[in-house]
Formats: structure tokens, sequence, C-alpha cells
């Protein structure tokens, strides 16, 4: 049987500053404290995103954390209403396009760095517009 994803992180230089670009992009709220690991995240630095209070009704968690001693990465889709809307959205809050809105059978998927660097995938349905 496959495994499903269970988990997110985002983790950068400055994760005070991701956050409130995740929050202002996603509408995330996050409750700060401290990773499982230092390795992860500096202490107190780690928002903890609990999958239940977003829309999905198969929630994901998340979290984003690091420090100055950490190698920015991160890998995942997130699922919106509208990716050209969001890819704009993502470019006004400071992103990089990195992928048009591209059709991917009824789905629409688009890639963005967000001000770090980190390559987030986003995903939605695709417009009547852009059949």
């Amino acid at each position: 049987m496959a495994r499903a994803v269970v988990h997110f992180e985002i983790i950068g230089k400055n994760p005070a500053a991701l956050r409130t670009f995740y929050a202002e992009l996603f509408g995330w709220e996050y409750n700060v404290g401290d990773a499982s690991s230092d390795l992860v995240s500096d202490p107190g630095q780690y928002g903890f995103i609990d999958g239940a209070s977003t829309e999905n009704p198969s929630p994901i968690n998340g979290g984003i954390g690091g420090g100055p001693g950490h190698s920015p990465h991160v890998i995942f889709y997130v699922g919106v209403p509208d990716v050209e809307q969001t890819l704009r959205d993502a470019e006004r809050l400071g992103g990089k396009r990195l992928l048009e809105s591209t059709a991917n059978g009824p789905i629409a998927v688009g890639h963005f760095s967000d001000p770090e660097g980190n390559v987030v995938g986003i995903a939605g349905p695709i417009r009547p517009e852009a059949r």
C-alpha cells in the first residue's frame, strides 16, 4: 500500500519572514515553538501548521522553521482555487514565477519560488477560460 504525505516543512534563514509570506499567500496560522530537533530549526523558530485548521477535508500537517545555519529547502503542492491568481499573488508578495499555469489533465499546476528561493508547487481546477 502506498504511503500518504503526512507533513511538510519550509526551512529558511529567516523563518519569521517566511511565516508572514505564507500567512498572506495561503492564510496559514502558526503555533510557534520548537521543532523536534535543533537540526531542523533553531529553538523558538518553528511555526507548526495544524492541518485541521485548513479547508482540506484530508489535512496534511506542516511546519516552517530554520534559522541562520539551516539550508533553505521545501517540497510540496498546495491546493488553490485559481493557480494563475495565486502565481500573481506570489509575485506581488516577493516570490518569483517559475512555471506558468499548466494543464495536467483536469488540474492546473504552477511553480513559484518564495522570497528565499524555495520552490513551491500549486494545483487547482482548470479555469473554464483556459480550456
